[in-house]
């Protein structure tokens, strides 16, 4: 559905003031980026929200990125990869020079994509997801073995520069355990900060107050924004 602009900016305030709220309840110094996910959207929405400002966008898959970015390519939009990535769209997501790579949620996917790169001459940002509540449905290093990964990333793939990490809440109504898989992400960036760590991406539409709360400084949020008010 296409949205008014009017409809879009009054989405977009109402999600910067909660972000606002949650920062400051965190810290006064904290600064939240807000990485607008545009896989459920027209096209049409994220050139109007490119107009009010926003400069982040999120795709959840290589071939949408690639549409996206090509029917957009006269607005210097910052794009990021935040789904799975299959070994096969490895080239083509390096040829689309994302901004930031979210999901890098296996050393098996960090050779792969080191390798990639290297023969392309190129390095890729990227973030590592952690599954920071264990659940089996979902991707990302395990919480107990993430420093080390993260370190023996940085080391053996020269060509992935690792800004920091990743994790999805967890999926529960249950606001403690989601808390808990905040916090625990949260431990990880603390200690992988001193590795030059700046990004703890955590927060979605549901969650993302409560993320920012536990440190979190970025934000990935779709539906929020593209739900009409009446």
């Amino acid at each position: 559905m296409i949205l008014t602009k009017q409809q879009l900016q009054d989405n977009l305030d109402k999600i910067i003031w909660e972000i606002e709220e949650a920062r400051i309840k965190r810290s006064e110094h904290l600064i939240v980026q807000l990485v607008v996910v545009s896989k459920y959207t027209e096209i049409e929405n994220i050139k109007t929200l490119y107009e009010l400002g926003q400069r982040a966008f999120g795709e959840n898959y290589v071939q949408q990125l690639e549409e996206r970015a090509k029917a957009l390519e006269e607005l210097p939009i910052a794009w990021h990869m935040i789904g799975r990535l299959q070994s096969n769209k490895i080239n083509k997501l390096i040829d689309l020079n994302p901004m930031l790579f979210q999901s890098l949620d296996s050393i098996k996917l960090a050779k792969e994509l080191d390798k990639r790169l290297d023969a392309k001459q190129k390095t890729l940002n990227c973030l590592m997801q952690i599954n920071s509540a264990k659940e089996p449905s979902k991707a990302g290093f395990m919480p107990e073995e993430a420093i080390e990964r993260y370190l023996e990333i940085k080391e053996q793939y020269p060509n992935i520069n690792l800004k920091g990490v990743m994790t999805i809440g967890a999926h529960t109504d249950d606001k403690k355990l989601i808390t808990k898989s905040f916090e625990t992400t949260y431990k990880i960036y603390e200690a992988l900060k001193k590795e030059g760590a700046s990004i703890c991406s955590m927060g979605m539409s549901n969650d993302f107050t409560l993320a920012i709360e536990c440190g979190s400084n970025m934000v990935r949020i779709g539906r929020r924004l593209f739900e009409v008010n009446e």
